[in-house]
């Protein structure tokens, strides 16, 4: 159907509601001689006629009666969704969706989305647990969470946590039984608990600094995970060492359950970023979420 088509049937719906020819135009912004031709034009089209027209009124026949009551209701429906995006555009309102890791969502979104949504009763959030380096324009999300150095170039993003470490622990009945390491180099001659990237299927190396240099270490071990927290109740197991992210180890380490190695030798990583297409328009909901994520020194 032709944009003329549609301007045609609105024109017919007019006249056909408002039973005026004169009230219809003033409705529609046009004149009364241009909107009788309009209907004119629409009648020969489909070949029948639509409306009656007397000196004093104007109806639909059988033929306009029936036009208007089935294509009457979804020129309606149009309108409420056409009314429905304006008011997404004056209050925030929708849903927003994000992909993150674990740990992201766990100590980074989540601390905050559980103060900032109460505030916006109209937003809903999806939060996907993706522990890969997901394509969110491929997989249609709003956003997803990296740390700074992961950011491709095109992206704008916005940083949501501090800069954090990694740290190396262990549980008590594990260094009971072997030697506590002194340089990166001694984790070789232990039982590490290894971390598998989802999207590459490598192994992640551990990484240490020393004086500004890059010191990278492949560990071994009997048990790969592919989930942070996973590889954190391992560590209580005694199953071996881990590399975590700090802040999930320090109540563990706190209270005694894990004691924490190497600490001179992990080195502070650039934090995490919301990031997103820069092309895309963002609605009233996302910059609201994004203004309430945005870490504050």
């Amino acid at each position: 159907m032709t944009r003329q088509n549609v301007n045609d049937l609105l024109a017919f719906l007019a006249v056909a509601r408002e039973r005026s020819f004169t009230r219809a135009a003033a409705r529609l912004g046009v004149s009364q001689s241009a909107l009788s031709h309009t209907i004119r034009q629409l009648e020969a089209r489909l070949g029948v006629r639509l409306l009656t027209r007397t000196t004093r009124a104007v109806a639909p026949t059988e033929a306009g009666e029936r036009l208007l009551e089935r294509i009457g209701p979804h020129f309606d429906q149009i309108e409420v969704e056409i009314d429905a995006l304006n008011d997404l555009r004056e209050k925030p309102a929708g849903t927003v969706r994000i992909v993150a890791s674990d740990y992201a969502i766990n100590n980074v979104l989540w601390p905050k989305l559980r103060s900032v949504l109460p505030r916006y009763p109209d937003i809903k959030v999806e939060l996907l647990l993706d522990n890969g380096l997901t394509d969110i324009v491929t997989g249609r999300y709003d956003a997803g969470v990296r740390m700074g150095e992961q950011l491709a170039k095109d992206m704008i993003s916005a940083r949501i946590g501090p800069d954090f470490r990694f740290a190396v622990v262990g549980s008590r009945t594990y260094f009971d039984a072997h030697p506590t390491p002194s340089k990166p180099q001694d984790l070789m001659q232990h039982q590490c608990i290894n971390y598998r990237f989802p999207t590459s299927g490598a192994l992640y190396v551990w990484e240490f600094e020393d004086n500004g240099r890059e010191i990278k270490v492949r560990v071994d071990g009997q048990l790969v995970f592919n989930n942070i927290f996973h590889v954190l109740e391992a560590a209580l197991a005694g199953c071996g060492l881990a590399y975590v992210p700090e802040e999930i180890a320090l109540s563990q380490i706190e209270e005694g359950r894990l004691q924490r190695v190497l600490q001179g030798w992990s080195p502070y990583w650039d934090g995490y970023h919301l990031y997103y297409p820069s092309r895309r328009q963002s609605s009233p909901a996302f910059v609201a979420l994004v203004n309430a994520l945005r870490h504050r020194i």
